[in-house]
């Protein structure tokens, strides 16, 4: 499709938003109207281009992919869309001669408030990847109010702040007010016989408003569009009571609506107390229940019939969080589509598959009994029924009743996700190599020894062209130089970089390019942190969430100790490095907050003792988020992947610090695995365990104390952090290493510091590094999203892209 529009046409059809939508003069236009006009003119392209890309997918009868999230992490829109669409630079000419500038607009908007961490990041990318290989495709998720929160650091602690983002990213939303439907929660299930047919009245049940509001992605050249749909909770018109509000009770009148708007408020509310635990459960049903009507609606409005639905329809549950949407899809078929179970449970088994994404067992989601059949009475109802069958169909092959046990949907007072997950899909995935054998190993090893055809791998992707075009352009324009730019559409042609590996011009203009990179990171440090860091020292960089299993306090116990070496040593050899950390904690995970107040603490320290400071800076980024990442990650020499062996499912920042060039410093764990693979030794610093050593060491019983009590430098830098910095102890981070250390990091330490120091030694040799770099970004384009969408799409999905249409003039102009 061709998107190509004149300057001229550019600059009228801005003036026309300015006046029409947002009632302001070009003239005295600020560049947030600026920012919304344009936005408002590449969303009007993109729906246009999404109705002829549906169109085409309709006449060929082409697959549907739904995919449900709880998150999708999306950043900003209006870069990425022009980028894609081919037109930035038409929008960045016309906008000059109105003296605006186009970089002043991308700042306007804010990161949608829609995702936390990789999971909702990965999301997005498939969208992006699912547009540029041509399948008609939906993303499903909530329309949050705030974000997860903005973080801000008081003291080094992290206080959670409203992340007010709709008033600035709305713009890029399309009301559907008339595809509007009801969600049921709480009540009671009568049911009854009618001629053989089961008749179930849900009764008494609270009634919330599902509105949909769609955003649209564009894929690389405009080929095909996904759209994702995100629900808003409301209350429905008639609970609202006008003779309670008429009489004076204003509070009791507008209750139910409050109650309501509650569901779509927050990402993620804290689930340490009951409310919580409720709130969560409702967020999901209300995703699936709305998602699954909406499905089914647009297929019955099709094909007349859910017969075909395999066929013609793939939905994917992006981790356990949308799993309700299995028994959610047996009510409708069975309640509201006169279904017989068999027949049901056949078509929902053959469209519904299942990626998981952790090992963590906190993480598989599991609901006690009592919460769940109150809240969702139907939904317990049919789920004991599913629990029924496959427990009765697993005695009657002889499984022993223990495992059989392990393996129900219904055990022990729970409602356990992932168990129904696997049940009742017909493909069960991992993200990574490691982790897809994790699952079948230890996770699901009892699924995968009854039914081991389900399971599968997929190993993650990034959406490349954003996170090396966009937002390394010069590194891009470098690569387009040297190979052309089928890399754009094809990333493994990136391979053809190889032979420049050894080319001492080429590596000279990679080095220019990443400190000019640095400089733009120092400056935003400089300007946000108060600190001034040198863009010719490493940038050691962790970006990720906070949590014990990723061990950032692995990184930041080898800073204490290196520390404290150059306190007594302010003399020796040693490159200068910047500590660069960003990460959110979960805000009830009061240790990861303290690991962040720790690490601020540590860095305010060491930057401000000028026995040190010149040889080591720490940062820690406020507020971490896809923008920041856009401008952090071309600007890294190192990227930090240490999480403790067996514990990371895949990582996907991994890959985009190795597209751009940094070198990875990690253990084998997740998608780590097949970057070595990719690279080979020389290529990548690799530390620490294996998955097996960390089980042996586990059987063998772990003992972090003895450790301690053997280790001169671990025991200094403990006791140092028990005894704290900023006037704040962290003796619960030095008991917990001391006592327990779960994840390992003792263990692990002495590896970790031989990878650092020879980090230190390869960077001494700046042809020598970026010939490392470069050859990792050749060797990146196996973690493409656009070739984890073809594996999905070719094992799991049976899904054709749509074929190759004749391109299609879509402008702002056409009615």
């Amino acid at each position: 499709m061709n998107y190509k529009i004149s300057k001229k046409e550019i600059q009228e059809q801005i003036k026309d938003k300015l006046t029409h939508e947002l009632s302001v003069e070009w003239q005295d236009a600020t560049d947030e109207h600026y920012y919304k006009a344009v936005a408002l003119i590449v969303r009007d392209m993109l729906v246009k281009g999404r109705k002829k890309f549906k169109d085409v997918a309709e006449q060929t009868d082409t697959k549907n992919i739904y995919y449900l999230c709880m998150e999708f992490l999306l950043g900003r829109s209006l870069k990425n869309n022009l980028f894609n669409l081919g037109i930035e630079d038409d929008f960045r000419k016309a906008l000059s001669d109105l003296n605006v500038r186009l970089d002043n607009l991308y700042e306007m908007e804010p990161d949608a408030g829609l995702g936390n961490g990789g999971l909702g990041r990965l999301a997005a990318c498939f969208l992006d990847a699912l547009a540029t290989q041509g399948y008609p495709a939906m993303g499903y998720s909530l329309r949050y109010e705030y974000g997860i929160f903005r973080q801000k650091l008081v003291e080094g602690w992290q206080t959670e702040l409203p992340d007010f983002w709709l008033p600035g990213g709305q713009v890029w939303f399309q009301p559907v007010p008339t595809r509007a439907v009801e969600v049921h929660f709480d009540g009671f299930i009568e049911e009854s016989w009618n001629n053989q047919y089961h008749v179930v009245n849900h009764k008494d049940y609270t009634k919330v408003l599902a509105v949909p509001y769609d955003l649209y992605v564009a894929g690389m050249d405009g080929r095909g569009v996904s759209r994702l749909r995100v629900w808003a909770a409301t209350s429905a018109e008639a609970d609202f009571d006008m003779k309670l509000f008429n009489g004076g009770d204003y509070l009791r009148a507008m209750e139910q609506n409050a109650m309501a708007e509650v569901i779509t408020k927050v990402l993620y509310p804290e689930d340490n107390h009951p409310e919580g635990k409720s709130l969560r459960l409702t967020q999901q049903y209300f995703l699936v229940s709305a998602t699954v009507q909406d499905i089914i609606r647009r297929h019955l409005f099709r094909y007349s019939t859910l017969d075909n639905l395999p066929e013609k329809a793939a939905i994917h549950l992006n981790d356990t969080h949308p799993v309700l949407a299995i028994p959610e899809m047996m009510r409708v078929m069975l309640d509201e589509c006169g279904y017989g179970w068999d027949q049901a449970w056949s078509i929902v088994n053959r469209t519904v598959a299942y990626t998981n994404h952790t090992v963590m067992a906190e993480a598989l989601e599991c609901w006690g009994v009592d919460l769940f059949r109150r809240r969702l009475p139907r939904i317990y109802q049919i789920i004991e029924e599913i629990n029924r069958r496959f427990c009765a169909e697993m005695h009657a092959r002889g499984v022993d009743g223990q495992k059989v046990g392990r393996m129900a949907p219904l055990n022990d007072g729970y409602v356990k996700m992932a168990n129904l997950a696997v049940v009742s899909t017909h493909s069960v995935n991992g993200v990574s190599k490691l982790h897809s054998e994790i699952l079948k190993q230890t996770v699901f090893q009892d699924f995968y020894t009854e039914m081991p055809e389900k399971f599968r791998n997929v190993t993650n992707g990034i959406a490349y062209r954003r996170w090396l075009n966009q937002s390394n352009p010069e590194y891009a324009d470098l690569i387009t130089e040297l190979i052309g730019d089928s890399y754009i559409h094809n990333a493994a042609r990136l391979d053809r970089l190889l032979k420049y590996q050894d080319d001492k011009a080429v590596l000279e203009k990679m080095a220019k390019i990443r400190r000019h990179n640095k400089e733009r990171m120092a400056d935003y440090i400089l300007k946000n942190n108060g600190v001034t860091i040198d863009p010719d020292s490493i940038f050691d960089v962790q970006v990720k969430r906070l949590h014990e299993y990723k061990r950032q306090h692995l990184n930041a116990l080898d800073i204490l100790a290196t520390y404290q070496w150059l306190r007594e040593n302010p003399s020796a050899d040693f490159t200068p490095r910047t500590y660069i950390f960003g990460a959110k904690a979960a805000p009830g995970y009061y240790m990861a907050k303290q690991i962040i107040q720790f690490i601020v603490n540590l860095g305010n320290t060491i930057n401000n003792d000028p026995r040190v400071n010149e040889k080591m800076k720490v940062v820690y980024l406020e507020d971490y988020r896809v923008t920041l990442a856009e401008l952090l990650i071309p600007s890294a020499d190192i990227s930090q992947q240490i999480s403790l062996a067996g514990t990371e499912a895949s990582g996907t920042s991994n890959m985009k610090f190795m597209i751009n060039g940094a070198v990875t410093l990690g253990t084998l764990d997740g998608a780590n695995v097949e970057i070595h693979e990719a690279v080979g030794d020389e290529n990548i610093l690799l530390f620490g365990m294996t998955t097996p050593q960390v089980e042996q060491a586990k059987r063998n019983g772990y003992i972090p104390g003895n450790i301690y009590q053997n280790h001169p430098v671990l025991h200094q830098a403990i006791d140092e952090m028990g005894r704290g910095f900023g006037g704040v102890s962290f003796q619960q981070i030095s008991d917990s290493l001391r006592n327990s250390d779960p994840y390992m990091v003792l263990a692990d330490f002495d590896d970790y510091v031989r990878a650092r120091k020879k980090s230190m030694e390869l960077y001494a040799n700046s042809a020598q590094w970026y010939r490392i770099g470069l050859t990792n970004t050749a060797h990146a384009g196996c973690f493409s999203a656009d070739r984890s969408i073809r594996d999905y799409a070719t094992e799991i999905w049976s899904a054709e892209p749509v074929p190759a249409h004749p391109k299609i003039h879509i402008a702002p102009s056409q009615k």
